[in-house]
């Protein structure tokens, strides 16, 4: 159950982020297909020996580098798949490409779907002081199992399957935390964030008095 929890929020990150670069904003319909796109996809593949399927985010840098947007060229990718995986002579055609090659346009793939990431956030409404502290603990939270992989050793084995993914627990950090600051307290007003350098209010040598009354 864990890991489709992550998969469809691996999913769902895919899409709004690829909708922002096709200039397609992903709906709630639209996510919604996508989603059950990948049950199907996930409830055939044990037929065929395969693993749970997903969003493929490198995908995404590829098509913003190459700025293209036509579903019947996902469609002849998706075929060439198939091919390759049923035919591995035509697999083998994949080995004969230099490691050089795949690492740079591995770099570029990967920078895409980074700055993709980066632009969905800023219109996470960043300018408010709870917005900020849920992207700020999401990520040291996320960072942890990368940085520290035994700083859950103490806790059960079943709850080190979602602690043990940085993606799992940035994700339910991320979706708890919105859930109280945004929803549970939503009656407070929100702060809008201050930059230390910017200009408060002058600081004056004056001191108010309340008048003096006789």
């Amino acid at each position: 159950a864990s890991s489709s929890v992550v998969s469809m929020t691996e999913s769902t990150a895919d899409m709004l982020a690829l909708g922002e670069i096709v200039d397609r904003p992903a709906d709630e319909r639209t996510i919604a297909a996508g989603l059950r796109a990948d049950t199907l996809g996930s409830a055939i593949s044990p037929l065929f020996n395969g693993f749970m399927c997903s969003a493929f985010a490198q995908n995404i840098g590829l098509v913003a580098m190459t700025r293209i947007r036509s579903r019947f060229v996902v469609a002849a990718g998706g075929g060439f798949l198939v091919l390759m995986g049923l035919c591995p002579i035509a697999a083998s055609l994949i080995a004969v490409v230099p490691r050089p090659v795949l690492g740079g346009a591995g770099v570029v793939l990967f920078g895409s779907v980074a700055a993709s990431g980066i632009q969905t956030l800023v219109r996470a409404g960043l300018d408010k002081d709870n917005n900020v502290l849920i992207v700020a603990v999401s990520l040291a939270v996320g960072i942890i199992p990368i940085t520290a992989p035994e700083f859950y050793h103490a806790f059960p084995e079943t709850a080190k399957i979602v602690l043990d993914s940085g993606i799992s627990t940035g994700c339910v950090a991320a979706v708890l935390l919105n859930f109280v600051f945004n929803h549970l307290g939503k009656g407070h007003d929100d702060q809008d964030v201050t930059h230390p350098m910017e200009a408060g209010e002058e600081i004056t040598g004056a001191t108010t008095r309340a008048p003096a009354t006789s």
